[in-house]
């Protein structure tokens, strides 16, 4: 596999920013937006039905992601490679972050990876993601509004061959005030009926909070990381649903919450 350089000219760029003229006080992100694998690294030498999986992506994710960007008029930062590349949820020296095993599906491509190929996908994937983000994130800023961070991803329904029940999880670390102002009214309004529940199927000590910490806690703002069950967004209907549901929450929630000050949170 040649690692010297990843991309081609048209499999170029590696992030994406979808409505990006929008105003509204919420910034969308989607990490696991693709399941795309650069034609240099051949696959990383996976079975197809393993590429296309839940491993390689967050199937729905990013379209339920669209469908709150324009209910919230809300830029929407997506990565266009797949998590399995190089994951930008995490510190790109977490194992992890480039993993040997998935799940089920050994990834022989990220096999004994060289830290000279680390850097490479580093430099290349994680710091464009994450540069975007924080630039979209600052001009919110610098428009005298108060941003708040929601990243959107899915999770499949069953896991090493245990069903998870839960539907929509809504997830922070120490920050947790838009996640009880969400959770507050889950069982009426536009979320009654679903199996709601705080951290999961994830949680902090799972290692899923990095996006969250880098952009959110490091600014003090609002911030949550939804995870729906990927069976319930697998149609244009449902993630439409889905994303308007999810949408008149988080605005219900943020006008309850009274405005945070830029000053404030963890530094």
């Amino acid at each position: 596999m040649n690692e010297s350089q990843l991309f081609t000219a048209d499999e170029l760029p590696v992030v994406e920013t979808r409505n990006a003229q929008a105003d509204g006080q919420v910034v969308l992100a989607c990490e696991h937006a693709s399941a795309a694998i650069p034609a240099s690294l051949e696959g990383l030498g996976l079975a197809p039905e393993a590429r296309l999986s839940h491993v390689a992506w967050d199937p729905g994710a990013l379209e339920v992601a669209e469908h709150m960007a324009a209910a919230l008029n809300a830029p929407l930062v997506a990565s266009r490679v797949s998590r399995l590349v190089l994951d930008c949820n995490r510190p790109p020296e977490a194992p992890d972050a480039i993993p040997e095993v998935s799940e089920v599906h050994e990834v022989p491509g990220n096999r004994g990876i060289t830290q000279t190929a680390r850097a490479i996908r580093a430099a290349e994937i994680y710091e464009p993601f994450h540069a975007r983000l924080g630039q979209v994130l600052d001009s919110v800023l610098v428009s005298a509004r108060e941003p708040v961070l929601v990243t959107v991803h899915s999770f499949t329904p069953v896991y090493r061959g245990k069903p998870r029940e839960v539907e929509i999880g809504f997830l922070h670390d120490a920050d947790s005030r838009l996640v009880d102002a969400l959770l507050a009214h889950a069982g009426q309004g536009p979320l009654a009926g679903r199996d709601v529940r705080r951290n999961a199927p994830y949680g902090p000590g799972d290692g899923v909070m990095h996006t969250l910490r880098r952009h959110g806690e490091a600014r003090g703002l609002l911030h949550v990381m939804i995870e729906i069950r990927n069976d319930l967004i697998g149609t244009e209907a449902t993630q439409a649903d889905i994303g308007r549901r999810l949408a008149t929450a988080l605005q219900s929630a943020l006008d309850g919450l009274a405005p945070a000050s830029p000053s404030a949170g963890h530094r």
